[in-house]
């Protein structure tokens, strides 16, 4: 059994927040012992992009400063840090820190920013898909890693939480090329859990006051969930989770793939509730991505002709110049690099796109929808 806390917190008044991320915490009763005083600790949060709190795009400041606090009455040095989107410089992290009300929690906490740019090759000789990877050398420097997550959608993914979260351990653009080499949702999953088991969470939480649904992790809408959830279990916390938001957990690639593994059965009766039980919870489900691969034909036609229909209605990226800031992110972000900018504006070469969503998920100006084939639309909306 998996033990995973669940805490009402309705709102990002500090001193509720950390009533609720204590709480949440001290009801992991072995937790404190796997924490030992003087500890380096990073609290990786989620850090997406240069956002404000309030766009429920980043884990907000008041969960951040109310994990360093816990951490820091337990006698540890905390570090707070990620690698968003785009390159990996000091000067962007100072933007998106700036941006995300870090440097606030620093000052009132006391502790640290990361600034180190530096990266390592680590390996994973248990790894499924990159027994080598590229991280950012604090998440291999501190004794232990934190992630602080967002309850949101995602386009690529269905869902992120706490395993997504640590994506951001690999350095900025070098993202693009995993994104690139693992360009299946399924092989990409695998790597999205050979980071989780590199990196070992020692506990892990979500921010999901406000969380996002619908076209997340950027390009969503706002959604007031009015909880705080932890757990030791990066795994079984996300499917909690996603299962709370309205999400069969088992359609989410990166919890599917940690079942295939035995990490985590994936099934809600392997999971001990601790704090509000779920049946308590009355949320209306979240409204999944456009990009969400519901198979409606599946084993109800031949493969050959299900190959063409689903090829037909993939979700595609299309860019609204109107409100395009040429910016270019999108181009930078792209894995497979078919973005041309030489007009002035982004025009995709739409036949080479692996469907990684990164030109929408990174894009300042929310300037990139997902869009299916009408026929799919209509087909949905029955």
């Amino acid at each position: 059994m998996k033990t995973v806390s669940v805490v009402r917190c309705e709102d990002y008044e500090l001193e509720n927040v950390k009533r609720a991320v204590y709480e949440a915490l001290d009801n992991i009763s072995s937790l404190k012992f796997n924490i030992s005083e003087g500890s380096k600790v990073l609290v990786k949060t989620n850090l997406l992009m240069r956002k404000k709190p309030e766009d429920a795009v980043t884990t907000h400041p008041a969960v951040v400063e109310a994990i360093v606090r816990y951490l820091q009455e337990l006698g540890c040095k905390v570090i707070i840090g990620d690698s968003p989107g785009g390159p990996f410089t000091e000067w962007n992290l100072r933007m998106v820190y700036k941006a995300a009300g870090m440097f606030e929690v620093a000052e009132r906490t006391g502790c640290e920013l990361n600034f180190d740019t530096s990266v390592l090759e680590v390996s994973n000789p248990d790894a499924k898909r990159l027994k080598s990877m590229q991280i950012i050398k604090i998440a291999r420097e501190a004794d232990f890693v934190v992630s602080a997550a967002k309850l949101k959608t995602h386009g690529m993914m269905t869902y992120t939480g706490a395993v997504k979260n640590l994506f951001g351990v690999i350095p900025g653009l070098v993202k693009a090329d995993y994104h690139l080499r693992l360009n299946s949702i399924d092989n990409f999953a695998d790597h999205l859990v050979d980071i989780c088991e590199t990196v070992r969470p020692v506990f892990s939480i979500i921010d999901g006051i406000y969380g996002m649904e619908g076209d997340g992790p950027s390009a969503g809408e706002k959604r007031h969930a009015g909880l705080i959830l932890a757990s030791e279990s990066p795994y079984a916390l996300d499917a909690a989770a996603s299962s709370i938001i309205g999400i069969e957990p088992m359609i989410v690639p990166t919890i599917r793939a940690a079942s295939m593994r035995n990490l985590f059965s994936g099934d809600m009766k392997d999971i001990d509730i601790k704090g509000i039980q779920l049946d308590e919870i009355k949320i209306a489900p979240f409204k999944l991505p456009k990009s969400h691969n519901a198979n409606l034909i599946g084993g109800r036609v031949p493969k050959a002709f299900e190959k063409i229909v689903l090829n037909i209605h993939r979700p595609k990226p299309v860019f609204n110049h109107d409100i395009c800031i040429s910016c270019g992110d999108c181009k930078r972000s792209c894995p497979p690099g078919i973005i041309d900018m030489s007009s002035g504006k982004p025009v995709p070469d739409l036949s080479k796109c692996i469907r990684c969503f990164c030109c929408h998920e990174l894009c300042p100006k929310n300037a990139v929808e997902i869009k299916r084939h009408w026929l799919y639309e209509k087909v949905m909306k029955k």
